[in-house]
């Protein structure tokens, strides 16, 4: 039985922002324009969004509809609802506890050098218009190991005060306040890049397709992009989800969250490329894109020093909501599960991560030169969790959602609440959740493991 006293969200906007913040995180403004840059601009854009159409929001749905049903946490969850005999799917939610706790372990030291970043942009250390001269300021944060480790604190001792407080008064609470501001930094942004000089030729290169740049590889970026940023396979929209309100309409939901993901992706690449055209940087930079061409395009324009730090706020305001998401998947499991206070399951949670975040923070510097299978901790961490867990666990999703759970079960769930509409748009999401979703996410997995 599910626990009656459980926290939950406590409004139907509640539950849409904080769910926005679980997908929109550094991979908007940071992953999202760097990959468009280098993969062709208009092109790749056209192919993530009928990616994002076809994978990421059934499986979006699906994931918040088995939350919902179960009202647990992301381990309990798959026990439920699972067939009498058949416990072994829970390996779905253990997977996703590992997987969260590896991306945190690195995710927090990519967070933690956006917060530098923000007092950097302030003292003006990083205000050159020579990408060099950032890349330098940038190699000499990175290898820092004091500098390194502080940081990383900082984001997890931010992060887990505000977990600690629970589902309405922390993760709910937070993200109804920075998603506006968000929102509003992002359009501050693009009005002044959209006023400079050139900025056309910007615009073109995100909205003006050119399909001859369109090649398999393109394909296979678009496609695991659009799965891994709607933080899909990890378990934090299965948990989420668990925390809706029975009238929460789920599909709706889900595509509000979709066009709103998309909507910051594409605020954040206005903000970017128009200045990256207008002063002459190379659009495709790839991840140096945030950390040493921007200094460097934002000192180059009239008030550079006020927009590079609005830039990074931003950007450490996008990471806020995709961490506090990443952190409950294991808080849940810990405080259901093993029965911990709510605040004990965050202490413990951060200490772990904190633990395994250490050789992710010094793989830039001291631990540089050791590695695992020729890999850093910080690059092992990425690679098993990106290319191993989320595909999989995705992929054990669709085939628990289409081949045990069955159809009924969303169905029900849409019986008393669900409109004409919504019950249509389950039965689509579902087919292509059972038959399109897990052999696109295979695909993926067979990429990412390098096998083709």
């Amino acid at each position: 039985m599910a626990q009656s006293n459980r926290d939950g969200f406590t409004s139907t906007f509640g539950a849409l922002v904080a769910t926005l913040g679980s997908a929109v995180g550094l991979g908007n403004i940071w992953k999202f324009p760097s990959l468009t840059g280098s993969n062709g601009g208009a092109g790749f854009l056209v192919v993530y969004l009928l990616a994002t159409l076809l994978v990421g929001l059934p499986v979006m749905i699906a994931e918040c509809m088995l939350g919902r049903s179960a009202r647990a946490d992301a381990v309990t969850s798959f026990e439920r609802l699972a067939p009498k005999g058949q416990g072994g799917w829970k390996v779905i939610g253990w997977m996703g506890f590992a997987a969260a706790l590896l991306i945190m372990a690195f995710y927090s030291e990519v967070a933690g050098w956006v917060y530098a970043y923000i007092f950097k942009a302030i003292s003006g250390s990083i205000a050159t218009t020579d990408p060099k001269v950032a890349g330098v300021a940038f190699g000499e944060l990175v290898s820092n190991p004091w500098a390194s480790l502080f940081w990383q604190w900082v984001v997890l001792g931010l992060t887990g005060f505000i977990i600690a407080f629970g589902v309405s008064k922390g993760i709910e609470a937070v993200t109804r306040r920075l998603m506006p501001v968000l929102f509003a930094l992002l359009i501050l942004l693009c009005i002044r890049s959209l006023t400079l000089s050139g900025a056309g030729q910007g615009l073109s290169f995100l909205f003006m397709p050119d399909f001859a740049k369109v090649t398999p590889a393109v394909i296979l970026t678009a496609l695991g992009l659009a799965f891994f940023k709607l933080s899909l396979g990890m378990g934090t929209m299965l948990t989420y989800g668990s925390y809706f309100r029975p009238e929460q309409n789920i599909p709706a939901t889900a595509a509000r969250v979709m066009l709103a993901d998309l909507s910051v992706s594409l605020l954040a690449g206005i903000a970017i490329f128009p200045a990256v055209f207008a002063f002459g940087f190379e659009p495709a930079a790839g991840p140096s894109l945030v950390f040493m061409t921007i200094p460097a395009v934002f000192t180059s324009m009239p008030g550079g020093v006020i927009f590079m730090t609005a830039f990074f706020v931003l950007t450490a305001i996008a990471s806020v909501g995709a961490i506090l998401s990443l952190l409950e998947v294991p808080v849940a499991v810990l405080s259901e599960r093993f029965h911990l206070p709510r605040k004990g399951a965050a202490i413990a949670t951060i200490g772990l991560i904190g633990l395994l975040g250490v050789p992710a923070a010094l793989s830039q510097g001291t631990m540089a030169e050791v590695k695992l299978f020729g890999l850093t901790a910080f690059d092992l961490f990425d690679f098993l969790s990106s290319n191993i867990l989320l595909p999989l666990g995705g992929i054990l999703i669709c085939l628990f959602v289409g081949w045990v759970y069955g159809l009924a079960g969303p169905e029900r769930q849409m019986a008393e609440t669900g409109t004409p509409m919504n019950r249509l748009t389950i039965r689509t999401a579902f087919f292509l959740v059972r038959y399109v979703a897990p052999l696109a996410i295979a695909v993926v997995l067979l990429n990412g493991l390098k096998l083709f």
